[in-house]
């Protein structure tokens, strides 16, 4: 006997082959644990004199750490026009703005101080490029001058580098999602003038990126180091001033030169929970 097809409206969905577990994690704790993955501390490689320069990724909360009697200066990109501010403690902490520059080279300033230590609070800046996530943290002595920022997304969009005017279009990673980039990277060793100024990855390519001048020199080779320290070297393309892996990786080294040679490390930091 043929069995009777169901009416409209009888329909069920398919039961999920493993029903869904639900997380019992205390709601605070959930939010605790993505603040602390979010969160991006100053760091020594960070510093260029005494500006704490961040590479900027969306969703990211940057620390600041500021002390009555100092102000700190956080300069956004040039051209960038400010929409708005906004603090969670605005009676303790003086928050203003001023710009640098003119034309094409006009900077918004954003002005920190807080009037006394152990005060913590957070702040928003929204402009017409993004918004930025800060937590700020007051001490007795301890005050960051300037944070800036890099931006790699722009970058990379605008790196179009041609072997001649019919490739002038194309664009050095095509489809990168700037919410996909992660910079658990450190970069250790010597500082020769090459010395890449940060390392980050999109969950497919590691892409390297080196000063602005890297062309007029020679160009290190990159080697992956294996879990026994040994040496190999991996295919990678340079394109504008970033070398592009096509790989993820856990070490690798920068190594030029004979007699003396200047080796730069390059690391991923596991415990903030990088891709693999």
């Amino acid at each position: 006997m043929p069995v009777p097809l169901p009416l409209p409206g009888q329909l069920q969905p398919a039961p999920d082959r493993e029903p869904r577990r639900a997380d019992d994690t205390p709601p605070q704790a959930r939010v605790d644990a993505a603040i602390h993955a979010a969160l991006r501390e100053p760091s020594s490689a960070g510093f260029v004199n005494a500006i704490q320069v961040y590479p900027f990724a969306q969703g990211a909360l940057y620390r600041l750490f500021a002390a009555p009697e100092r102000v700190t200066d956080l300069a956004l990109q040039p051209g960038e026009q400010l929409i708005a501010i906004a603090a969670g403690d605005t009676a303790r902490w003086t928050i203003g703005d001023t710009e640098s520059g003119s034309g094409t080279s006009r900077r918004t300033h954003i002005l920190v101080k807080p009037f006394a230590a152990g005060l913590s609070t957070n702040l928003v800046i929204t402009t017409d490029r993004r918004s930025y996530h800060l937590l700020l943290d007051s001490t007795a002595e301890t005050a960051m001058t300037a944070i800036s920022w890099t931006y790699p997304a722009d970058d990379l969009i605008a790196l179009r580098r041609t072997a001649g005017a019919a490739a002038a279009a194309e664009p050095v990673a095509a489809g990168l999602a700037p919410e996909n980039l992660r910079f658990d990277y450190r970069i250790d060793g010597d500082r020769p003038a090459w010395r890449p100024l940060r390392a980050f990855d999109d969950g497919h390519q590691v892409f390297i990126e080196f000063p602005a001048d890297l062309a007029t020199g020679e160009a290190p080779p990159l080697f992956l180091i294996g879990p026994n320290g040994e040496a190999e070297l991996v295919n990678y393309r340079l394109r504008g001033r970033f070398y592009i892996v096509d790989r993820l990786f856990d070490a690798a080294e920068l190594r030029l030169g004979e007699r003396r040679q200047q080796i730069v490390r390059i690391t991923r930091d596991s415990r903030r929970g990088g891709r693999r």
